[in-house]
């Protein structure tokens, strides 16, 4: 797989091709991949993929901005924020080592 980005579809395709598998049995795999990870950061957990990342919630402090067609400040309130972090492994493949 050498493009420079591929959607859900895609990369169902090439999962089913990866693994030998349907596309059908693909698609439920995938999604119940993603649905997993979901549930587990909607209950303030962690996913942690050994050598490949950690998905995990993040909380941004309140913070005052600015709106930018009246520049008037306005407050921006906390929030929870998904977000990954790549492990070492995955790393090491996008830097080419």
């Amino acid at each position: 797989m050498s493009k420079e980005s591929i959607n859900k579809t895609e990369f169902i395709s090439a999962v089913a091709e990866r693994a030998g598998i349907t596309k059908s049995d693909a698609q439920k795999t995938v999604n119940a991949v993603l649905d997993i990870i979901t549930e587990t950061l909607q209950n303030q957990g962690r996913v942690v993929l050994t050598g490949f990342g950690t998905f995990e919630v993040r909380e941004a402090k309140e913070r005052v901005g600015v709106n930018p067609r009246t520049r008037e400040k306005v407050t921006i309130p906390k929030t929870k924020r998904p977000a990954f972090s790549a492990g070492a492994e995955l790393k090491k493949a996008v830097k080419g080592e």
